[in-house]
This record gives structure tokens, C-alpha cells and sequence, in this order.
């Protein structure tokens, strides 16, 4: 793969060039990227003319800092990036759940039909999430409808957050529980339908879920 600027230019900052001058060879910069030291040169040499890096060079080290500009570049792709991929979407693969959720779903059903606007099947559809890192990551933009907990029995169940999304033009919702077993990386996902059944879903089928605005009550 050709190395590119924008790509020295990240390593820099990992490696703290960022507000001070830190000092490197064009070696241990060429063994990073497995390109020779010409190429490091010439990138390092680009980058400066450009005004997006101050150099320079003491012995056999080279010492560089970011520039303003360079750390605008960085924010601008920073920017770009987010909106490209925390947009809401979820890529996921389906898991079998711990069994639980059938019996969660009906103690809140009278509360989910009322904030989310449907009758849930008595169940949840659970994916292991590969893409972004975490369910919080892909949802960050996104504002939950929180469910109020109540008391039942002497016992209290907490409130629920809920995210509203659609599933191959099915709407339903990620719920997540003010306390729960599950890690970040699994969502669990309420409908008003059996997905698994409606959508012919088995473990480890790939799965892509995408945040909507509203519940569609």
C-alpha cells in the first residue's frame, strides 16, 4: 500500500508531536511504515512545504511538531470521520441470549407499547456488535426514549433506555437496561414481531441496524 501523508501526519501525533518538538530518525520512521528512509525524507519534506509540520534536523535525528494547520487538517478529518461512520449504524452479527429477555419484555410491555408505541413480541433479538467498537459508539448522536422503572412485588426494576431503530424496514428498538449483564457490544433489540422468525435469522447472520428518529407511535 503506497504511504501517504495524511498517514505520517497521524503518526506524528501518536507519537506526541503535538504542542512540542519531538525528535525521531527517518529510520525508526521507515521501520513503522516498511518503506525506506528516501520516502520517509520526501513525506516529511511535502508536509513542511505545505505548512502543515515545523522540522528540523540535529544530527541523525529529525526534530517535528504539527503545525496549527497540521492540527486542523487532523480535526477536520477527525470531523469527517465521525460523521461517516457514527451515523447511527450498527453492523452485528446474531447471538443466542441468556433467556431472560422474554421475561423482561413482558413485565415492561404496558410501558413499551406506551413510550414506544408498539406491542412487543415477548422476546429480544441479540447481536454481537463488529461495527463501531461499541453499541454506545454507533449510538452517540442518537437521543433514547427513557422508560421509567416501577416497583412489583417489593421489588424494583429500573429505568430503560431505548434507542428506536429498523431492521430490514422492521422499526423496533435497542433497549438498555439501567442495570445489566450484557457488555457494551451486545445490543438487544425488542419488535413488535419475532425477528429472528421474520427476518429467518440464525446465529452468526450478519445483521445491519439502523437508528431512526422516532419509535413510530
Amino acid at each position: 500500500m503506497k504511504l501517504e501523508k495524511t498517514q505520517v501526519l497521524i503518526e506524528l501525533a501518536l507519537l506526541g508531536a503535538v504542542g512540542e518538538k519531538r525528535g525521531v530518525t527517518l529510520r525508526e520512521l521507515a521501520k513503522r511504515f516498511e518503506v525506506s528512509p528516501q520516502t520517509v525524507m520526501r513525506l516529511l519534506e511535502e508536509l513542511e512545504e505545505e505548512g502543515l509540520i515545523t522540522r528540523e534536523v540535529s544530527g541523525r535525528k529529525t526534530y517535528v511538531e504539527i503545525s496549527d494547520e497540521g492540527l486542523g487538517f487532523l480535526e477536520g478529518l477527525c470531523e469527517k470521520l465521525e460523521k461517516a461512520l457514527y451515523r447511527g449504524i450498527i453492523l452485528g452479527e446474531v447471538v443466542s441470549g441468556l433467556g431472560e429477555g422474554s421475561y423482561y419484555v413482558k413485565l415492561y410491555s404496558e410501558r413499551i407499547r406506551e413510550y414506544l408505541g408498539f406491542e412487543p413480541y415477548p422476546g429480544t433479538l441479540n447481536v454481537r456488535v463488529v461495527f463501531p467498537k461499541t453499541v454506545f459508539d454507533a449510538l452517540v448522536n442518537v437521543r433514547p426514549i427513557l422508560i421509567p422503572g416501577f416497583i412489583k412485588e417489593g421489588r424494583t426494576f429500573g429505568d430503560v433506555r431505548a434507542y428506536p431503530v429498523e431492521i430490514d424496514g422492521i422499526k423496533g428498538a435497542i433497549v438498555v437496561p439501567s442495570r445489566t449483564v450484557h457488555p457494551p457490544r451486545i445490543a438487544e433489540i425488542i419488535a413488535p414481531v419475532n425477528l429472528r422468525k421474520a427476518l429467518g435469522l440464525g446465529d452468526g447472520d450478519r445483521v445491519k441496524i439502523r437508528a431512526v428518529k422516532e419509535a413510530g407511535k
